[in-house]
């Protein structure tokens, strides 16, 4: 189980590159997410709404079954965090490798 801190600072890149793939609305975006990281509609629309208040998406309607349905676009603002995510995530291969070598070592002392 993934510690929900660090969860919660994934999801909105998790969101943003289902964006990248095309325009989507909530509920697909959750679908499309449920192969890697869960996420709950409580907790889509709030990183939505901050995620287009930070300009990285834009929202508009879609009329759809008598209902208009928000869909949600990425920005050049959205690639751009997610391009930064990227480009960090060299950094956060070296601090998984410190963790697993220092769990490894505890493993070895205990046998020893």
């Amino acid at each position: 189980m993934i510690d929900p801190q660090l969860k919660r600072g994934l999801l909105d890149i998790c969101v943003l590159s289902a964006l990248r793939k095309g325009d989507s609305y909530g509920y697909q975006i959750i679908k499309d997410l449920s192969g890697c990281i869960e996420i709950s509609e409580s907790t889509l629309y709030p990183i939505l709404r901050r995620l287009e208040a930070a300009g990285s998406l834009t929202v508009y309607s879609v009329a759809h079954a008598g209902r208009l349905r928000k869909f949600y676009r990425l920005t050049p603002g959205g690639v751009e965090q997610i391009d930064q995510f990227l480009a960090g995530w060299p950094e956060i291969e070296r601090i998984y490798a410190m963790i697993k070598e220092s769990a490894e070592y505890d493993a070895r002392a205990v046998s020893e």
